[in-house]
C-alpha cells in the first residue's frame, strides 16, 4: 500500500511539472556536478576559516585564507555562499570613550602624524585605554601593542581609570621585549599618560612620548581598530557575570586568539605570532 502510494505521489508531481517519469528517475540517480561538488568542499573550508576567526573574519578575510591554502576562488564566490550559508563577519557598534584629555601645555607632540609605516619590532608602540561592561560594573582594559606587527605586547585590565593601569601595561611590555632608546609611546592625550610614573618609565628606558591632537581618532587609528576588533568580536557577544570572568576571558582572547590565531590583513593574513616568526623574531 504504501509503495502504491509513493509512485501514485511521484506520478502527480512529475504532472504538475510536465515532466516524464524516465526523466524524474534519471535526475535522481544523476551524480552532482563538478561545480556543486566544489561549492560543498567550498563551504566546509569557509565553515571552517569562519569558526577558527571566531565570527569575526568577512568573506575578503575567508577568500585570502582559502587561496592561501591552495584555492583557485573569487571573492564574489565566497561572499555568495557566505551569504547563502547565512555567515557573516560579527557587526561593529560604536563605543565610548574612557579617557579626558590633558591640557595643550602638558601634551607630548604627535611623532607619528598619521604614518603608520615601521620597519621592524618595537620602534613604535600604541596605547589605549576602553571599557568592558561586567554585572559587576565596570573594567578598563589598558594596552600597549607593537605597530610593526600589531602584537599586543602588554594589557592590564582595572576597575578604575588610574594611571597604574597604564604603568602595568607598560611593564607587562618591557618585561617580555628588548628595546632600545628612541621607542615611540603613542597615545591619545588621555591625563592617566602624563602621570608623573608614566612618563618616570618612559624616560627611564629612553623611549619618546607621541600624543594624538585633541579629539582626533585617526592620530591612533591602529589602536582604535584593535578595540573596534575586540568590541565586536568578542565583548559584545559574551555577557561577563563577574569581572574575575572577564578578566580571563579577555586574557585568553588577547594571548591566545589576537595574538597567535586571528589573521591580519595588513599582515599578509597572518597572526602577529606568525608575522614575528617569518621575519626571525621570537614568539
Amino acid at each position: 500500500m504504501q509503495e502504491h502510494r509513493r509512485l501514485h505521489n511521484i506520478g502527480r508531481m512529475c504532472w504538475l511539472l510536465n515532466v516524464s517519469r524516465s526523466g524524474f528517475y534519471a535526475w535522481c540517480a544523476r551524480q552532482p556536478s563538478a561545480r556543486s561538488a566544489g561549492n560543498e568542499d567550498l563551504i566546509r573550508s569557509i565553515k571552517r576559516i569562519y569558526d577558527e576567526g571566531r565570527g569575526e573574519y568577512g568573506s575578503p578575510t575567508i577568500c585570502a585564507v582559502l587561496r592561501q591554502e591552495g584555492h583557485w576562488v573569487n571573492h564574489k564566490r565566497i561572499e555568495r555562499l557566505m551569504r547563502q550559508i547565512g555567515l557573516r563577519a560579527k557587526v561593529h557598534r560604536r563605543f565610548k570613550r574612557t579617557t579626558k584629555p590633558c591640557k595643550d601645555a602638558e601634551a607630548a607632540a604627535n611623532l607619528l602624524q598619521q604614518d603608520f609605516t615601521t620597519d621592524g619590532p618595537n620602534r613604535v608602540w600604541l596605547s589605549d585605554i576602553t571599557y568592558i561592561d561586567t554585572d559587576e560594573g565596570w573594567l578598563y582594559l589598558t594596552t600597549v601593542e607593537d605597530m610593526w606587527s600589531r602584537r599586543m605586547v602588554g594589557h592590564a585590565l582595572a576597575d578604575h581609570l588610574r594611571a597604574e593601569s597604564v604603568v602595568e601595561a607598560l611593564q607587562m611590555a618591557l618585561g617580555r621585549r628588548a628595546v632600545a632608546p628612541g621607542l615611540i609611546f603613542h597615545s591619545d592625550r588621555g591625563k592617566q599618560y602624563i602621570d608623573g610614573n608614566v612618563r618616570e618609565i618612559l624616560t627611564a628606558f629612553g623611549m619618546r612620548q607621541s600624543m594624538s591632537s585633541t579629539g582626533n581618532c585617526y592620530d591612533n587609528a591602529i589602536a582604535e581598530s584593535f578595540f573596534a576588533t575586540l568590541k565586536k568580536g568578542h565583548v559584545f557577544s559574551e555577557r561577563f557575570q563577574t569581572r574575575e570572568e572577564a578578566r580571563r576571558r579577555i586574557f585568553e582572547y588577547l594571548e591566545v586568539f589576537y595574538n597567535r590565531v586571528r589573521r591580519h590583513s595588513s599582515l599578509g593574513y597572518k597572526s602577529p605570532v606568525a608575522f614575528e616568526q617569518s621575519h626571525q623574531i621570537p614568539a
